[in-house]
């Protein structure tokens, strides 16, 4: 994209007035706040101090070979098939990762643009790599969101955390929120034999519940189904995910024996902006 357009998205994070190209590779406010934007094309927007780190470049590595595979594609088709409904023509990804899902969610069009949104510099990169109709954005999901007002038609967070709030406000009236989280069954054979870390049990209702005072929730989905997994994939699978942060949990494919059944299932939501 350019950094026109990356501008329209953003507001400054600092004073939240709009920001603006300000010269080459620089954006700025009406009150000098100003920004460098990175040669690659995206800019970094974090302030302040963080308790989370982004995924790394390992990180990032495992989940594309994995995903690359077709492991998810049941996913990003149903992924593709609700955002495709609403022939949104501004699509903001929080949690992009290497770019996979906004791929199956971007519709075409010369006129559709797309902000990719990550705590890590590197997965943003990949990410605007991946899609010419994509303009990047480091940030923190915590913090208020340096995007400006109602500048989403559709907002995707995949497996990626949630800032109920500032979704609601960057969202436009009616917009569609797509939530995908783990169900209690995803990787419960990789987490009985201590390869996965343990994951929360209600959370499709805990989801529900932290988004009600700003979303309606329209529609949910499961996906659920068990794949035979290589013994490198499996190490690809764990690598992906918050798994690789514990090293109980480290694997390879020459560590792992044999190859595996391994379930992956999902919870698919559509929300509608209140």
């Amino acid at each position: 994209m350019s950094l026109q357009t990356l501008s329209e998205w953003l507001r400054c994070p600092n004073c939240f007035l709009p920001l603006n190209p300000g010269g080459e590779l620089l954006l700025g406010c009406e009150r000098g706040h100003s920004f460098d934007v990175n040669k690659r094309g995206f800019v970094n927007l974090l302030t302040g101090q963080r308790k989370f780190i982004g995924d790394s470049a390992a990180m990032l590595d495992a989940r594309d070979r994995f995903l690359r595979a077709g492991w998810y594609e049941p996913l990003r088709d149903a992924i593709h098939t609700l955002v495709g409904g609403e022939s949104p023509r501004r699509l903001l990804d929080v949690g992009c990762g290497t770019g996979y899902y906004l791929g199956a969610a971007l519709p075409p069009g010369k006129d559709v643009r797309a902000l990719g949104m990550d705590l890590s510099p590197t997965a943003v990169s990949r990410t605007i790599r991946s899609h010419g109709r994509v303009d990047g954005l480091v940030a923190d999901v915590w913090s208020p969101l340096p995007i400006r007002d109602g500048a989403a038609d559709v907002i995707l967070n995949v497996f990626a955390p949630r800032n109920a709030a500032e979704f609601h406000r960057v969202l436009r009236p009616d917009g569609l929120l797509l939530v995908v989280v783990p169900q209690p069954t995803h990787l419960r054979q990789l987490r009985e034999s201590g390869l996965a870390v343990e994951m929360q049990a209600d959370k499709a209702a805990h989801l529900t519940t932290s988004l009600g005072a700003w979303f309606r929730l329209e529609r949910h989905e499961q996906i659920d189904r068990t794949v035979h997994l290589s013994p490198f994939e499996v190490a690809s699978l764990i690598g992906m995910g918050p798994s690789s942060h514990h090293s109980g949990s480290a694997a390879s494919g020459d560590s792992l024996a044999a190859d595996q059944l391994v379930t992956v299932a999902f919870d698919v939501f559509g929300f509608r902006r209140r």
